[in-house]
């Protein structure tokens, strides 16, 4: 039946455990890789944006030196004809040499051109290229391009596109001109006078470079305003002409060179601005923010299918580091607990160092048991059986069972700190438990084991107790019985501070006393009756319900059969005030020689025990 019943436990156990290690490391790993996916996310996302603004930056500066480029040539024949066309003749020329030299620069740029005229100062038509009939009354001295040019004599200026209307075409188009226009100082009969020089630009020249850039298909965009904010060229002129569409030029007009982030329309979009020179013009990109998110799609993707290869290399990966940090605590609990159901089976060792040092630690205690059990019978003799009922309790499969599954539930918890903190206090415990079968140690061992001991109760009582440790360094190097505190403090929390609604206390004291050592152990719980009091050290036939199952009775037994009857426990308590138990020994200066000699039966009298601390270097008035 216990065999049945310990195959199933084998098979619930390593799933469970092994689950909840999985599961958690899956989580952290999905959580990890969330972040890593955004983190990725964001940073394509963020060079991707960058490169697209980069590129429309390189394509608005490679357009605008197109766009100076060809704004210069039209100086160039604006400053031709004026400086060396119309200052080097008389209008009144009979030869007419000034209308050969308009015609020849006309010839000559006329792809870029779509005519050059002269006005005086009243608005008159002084000459003209190509030659053409000027309509009727165009009033050119109300036009935006004339009284620019008048007003500001020193600068040339640039209109926005509007149809040509001074002349009339045998072929009746209409043609969208740019005005070139400046004040120019005419000679008339050797009489000097004002008046205007006219250079209509093609404007398809200018809407050509434009459409060349906007040939994309994403959203993005290119546009040409003057300093005001007027349009030039737009792809979507018509629209914003008829009020069906609009443009944020006036505000980009404003713009310095550079790139911005703006919101029109309810959209937000980046812009970039660039001035040509000479006119003070705006060549403008805008880039909305769905074009960017349209550059991210192959990314998302590429990242989705990133994240899922890795899931799956993690889920897989989960599950041989949960398989291989559960198999080895889940193996040595299932021998510990075979053990302690009757069967005898190899401690399992394996895993961790930890884990390692705790199963060879158990394995030596269960041989060490044997040896010892098999001493008790055989020798029939108080002081062995004494100490082999102490190490007994000490080494209570309960108490490691409980401790392996406080274990257990720390590393399914992912308390990894915790439970090695526990293994490791619970492998210090059987060491100084073992101390390889001797039974008087160094007060420092026993004081460390008994520190172990606390450690792992604290936890296991969910730190419902403090524990205090107050011992003059000078008891460290002395020799005592083995394991004489460890009953005490059991009683104490089974007794005493363990049921406690409050917080209780436990004190562990130790001072040298003439050539004695004085060991106490304190507790502020809730006391011993009286008349129990007088029965703790005498009667060792009463049953308890739990704590050591030694009880003080024994390790006061094992003293006074190591050191002699003078020496052992003292019990002082006091119902809802607490329980002061003095252990004394002598102050025998812990070597190997005394060992052997205390544990031979050998009772040392106070003079040989003076002898043998001078003989140690143990100062006498500490």
């Amino acid at each position: 039946m216990k065999n049945k019943y310990f195959r199933s436990l084998k098979k619930r156990m390593p799933k469970g455990m092994q689950s909840t290690i999985m599961f958690a490391f899956s989580i952290i790993s999905i959580i990890i890789m969330l972040i890593l996916g955004s983190v990725l996310y964001i940073r394509f996302s963020s060079v991707s944006r960058q490169e697209t603004t980069n590129g429309t930056q390189k394509l608005i500066e490679q357009t605008g030196e197109s766009l100076e480029d060809y704004l210069v040539r039209m100086r160039q024949i604006s400053d031709t004809i004026y400086y060396n066309v119309i200052k080097e003749n008389d209008l009144s020329n009979q030869d007419r040499d000034l209308q050969r030299e308009m015609n020849l620069l006309y010839e000559t740029n006329k792809d870029y051109l779509r005519s050059i005229a002269i006005y005086n100062s009243y608005g008159s038509l002084m000459a003209a290229e190509p030659v053409a009939v000027q309509k009727e009354d165009p009033n050119v001295t109300r036009q935006d391009w004339y009284k620019q040019a008048m007003n500001e004599v020193e600068n040339m200026h640039f209109s926005t596109p509007h149809i040509q209307n001074l002349f009339n075409d045998s072929t009746f188009r209409y043609y969208w001109v740019i005005s070139l226009s400046r004040m120019v100082e005419l000679t008339d009969k050797g009489d000097t006078q004002t008046g205007v020089l006219l250079v209509d630009m093609d404007y398809s020249n200018i809407s050509r470079m434009m459409k060349q850039i906007n040939t994309l298909n994403s959203g993005q965009y290119y546009y040409l305003c003057d300093s005001s904010g007027k349009i030039i060229y737009h792809p979507r002129q018509m629209q914003i002409q008829e009020g069906i569409s609009g443009e944020n030029s006036q505000v980009a007009a404003q713009y310095k060179d550079g790139s911005y982030d703006e919101t029109f329309a309810g959209e937000e979009r980046k812009v970039i601005v660039n001035t040509i020179s000479y006119t003070g013009w705006k060549l403008v990109g805008v880039i909305p923010a769905s074009t960017f998110n349209q550059g991210m799609v192959n990314i998302k993707e590429f990242i989705v299918a990133l994240m899922l290869l890795l899931f799956v290399m993690v889920i897989i990966m989960n599950r041989i580091v949960s398989a291989r940090i559960s198999r080895p605590i889940l193996e040595l609990n299932r021998s510990v607990m075979e053990y302690e159901a009757g069967e005898k089976p190899e401690i399992y060792i394996g895993g961790s160092s930890e884990i390692r040092h705790l199963a060879h630690s158990i394995q030596d205690s269960y041989e060490q048991n044997e040896i010892l059990m098999n001493e008790v019978v055989l020798e029939q003799n108080e002081r062995r059986k004494s100490e082999l009922d102490a190490l007994q309790s000490q080494i209570n499969p309960h108490f490691l069972y409980n401790t392996l599954e406080s274990i257990t539930w720390m590393i399914e918890g992912e308390r990894n700190d915790e439970a090695v903190f526990m293994i490791s206090q619970l492998a210090r415990l059987f060491r100084i438990s073992l101390s390889k079968g001797r039974t008087v140690i160094s007060v420092k061992d026993e004081l460390q084991h008994a520190q172990s001991y606390m450690n792992i109760q604290k936890v296991r009582y969910k730190n419902t107790f403090s524990i205090v440790f107050d011992v003059d360094p000078a008891l460290y190097s002395c020799c005592t019985v083995k394991l004489v505190l460890q009953p005490i403090l059991e009683n104490a929390i089974s007794y005493g501070v363990g049921s406690m609604e409050e917080c209780g206390e436990i004190r562990v004291e130790g001072r040298l006393k003439n050539d004695d050592i004085i060991l106490e152990v304190i507790d502020n719980g809730l006391g011993i009756a009286e008349e129990e009091v007088e029965y703790l050290l005498t009667d060792s036939t009463r049953v308890h319900t739990h704590g050591s199952g030694v009880g003080l009775v024994n390790v006061n037994n094992r003293i006074q059969i190591l050191f002699g009857k003078e020496y052992g426990l003292h019990v002082e308590s006091e119902p809802d005030k607490g329980t002061r138990i003095s252990i004394c020994m002598p102050a025998v200066p812990y070597t190997e020689e005394n060992r052997k000699i205390l544990e031979k039966g050998y009772l040392f009298s106070r003079e040989e025990i003076v002898d043998r601390k001078i003989k140690a270097g143990i100062d006498e008035d500490k």
